[in-house]
């Protein structure tokens, strides 16, 4: 998008009031005189209210999609490990076994109460309905001998049910021996060998494994363009390991608020990596397209006058110089985005001088 500027030319003269005084014991009049020094022309244009596509390069860093380390739940010691650094993995593979006798005690102990409990379960509830068909005969069972014997059965019931619930238990306990892995993957580290101790308390994970084949395209996104994004935007980058190459993802996630430490926005997005081309952990230098939401003012760069009490621009409307505090937002081609009390129409003074002071000024039209 090319801006063309109509450009007024006008001459400001400055006027230097010159005093000539005269010494001697005589008096005399002051006398004031006027010198206008030689026209001085100056340049201004209307500033723009606009509202463009801009494109910005900042760093980026590819991550795996998923990663994790993998922790032995429940203690005991490694009896085999069948994956090592490298290898590629399905979701539940197996990666290890763990042995731990004392947990196949306590499996069998439960297993061997729950079946007590179930005889004794059984066993009241069969003295229960022969009690129930004897009450039929009239005078045969007396009520409070029917109803000791249906309390007996549901304690019996809850018993037994408790008693599953133990076993269960013990049962998924020896399930966590055999480590399997959470999704597909790579295994990246294998910390340690056949014999170790593990658990949950130990400390040092079995492996750390990644998915590879799909990654997440991070990048902080600086403040002032935390207002250009939109749905569905697209990026390209590259990475150092393939030069010359230039990849392409889709906004996926945003995190929607600013950083207090760095005062950046993080964007994600989701990249396909067929046949793992790319490498999580590699940086990545990313080209965006970016917009803002609404029209916004621009200047030329060069009418932005910076001096040690702010940043200003200078307008000129009615043969009037104003300067306005403006605070910078982006860049497009010559043009700079800026933020103050403007009004659509206003005229900009180019090349400002610091020197130049408010207030209305008498001007003469270039012909």
């Amino acid at each position: 998008m090319k801006i063309i500027s109509k450009i007024k030319y006008i001459f400001i003269p400055f006027i230097l009031l010159g005093v000539a005084s005269c010494s001697g014991e005589k008096e005399t009049k002051n006398e004031t005189k006027k010198t206008v020094q030689p026209a001085q022309s100056f340049l201004n244009t209307e500033i723009k209210l606009i509202n463009p596509t801009y494109q910005i390069s900042v760093p980026g860093e590819l991550k795996p999609y998923e990663s994790v380390q993998v922790f032995a739940k429940v203690p005991g010691f490694i009896r085999k490990i069948y994956v090592d650094r490298g290898s590629v993995v399905s979701k539940g593979q197996l990666l290890a076994v763990l042995e731990a006798p004392e947990m196949n005690q306590d499996y069998l102990s439960d297993k061997s109460s729950q079946q007590k409990m179930y005889t004794d379960y059984l066993y009241a509830k069969q003295a229960f309905e022969r009690l129930q068909d004897a009450s039929k005969t009239k005078g045969a069972v007396a009520d409070i001998e029917l109803d000791r014997a249906k309390s007996i059965m549901r304690s019996s019931k809850a018993a037994y049910d408790a008693s599953k619930a133990g076993t269960g238990r013990s049962s998924q306990m020896n399930q966590y021996l055999r480590i399997t892995a959470p999704f597909n993957g790579v295994i990246m580290d294998r910390n340690l060998s056949a014999g170790a101790l593990v658990g949950p308390n130990s400390g040092t994970a079995l492996f750390s494994m990644a998915q590879k084949n799909k990654l997440r395209l991070t990048v902080s996104l600086p403040e002032k363009h935390a207002s250009s994004i939109t749905e569905g935007m697209e990026a390209d980058f590259t990475v150092n390991s393939i030069p010359g190459k230039t990849f392409n993802a889709h906004l996926s996630r945003n995190s929607g608020v600013i950083s207090q430490e760095n005062r950046s926005m993080t964007l994600e997005f989701d990249v396909s990596n067929p046949g793992s081309v790319l490498k999580g952990g590699e940086y990545a230098q990313v080209q965006l397209n970016l917009k803002r939401n609404a029209p916004s003012f621009f200047v030329p760069t060069k009418s932005i006058l910076q001096t040690q009490s702010g940043t200003f621009v200078m307008t000129f409307n009615d043969d009037t110089v104003k300067r306005v505090a403006v605070k910078e937002g982006i860049t497009y081609e010559k043009l700079t985005e800026v933020f103050g009390a403007f009004s659509e129409n206003d005229k900009i003074l180019i090349k400002p001088s610091e020197e130049l002071e408010e207030g209305k000024i008498s001007t003469k039209k270039k012909k």
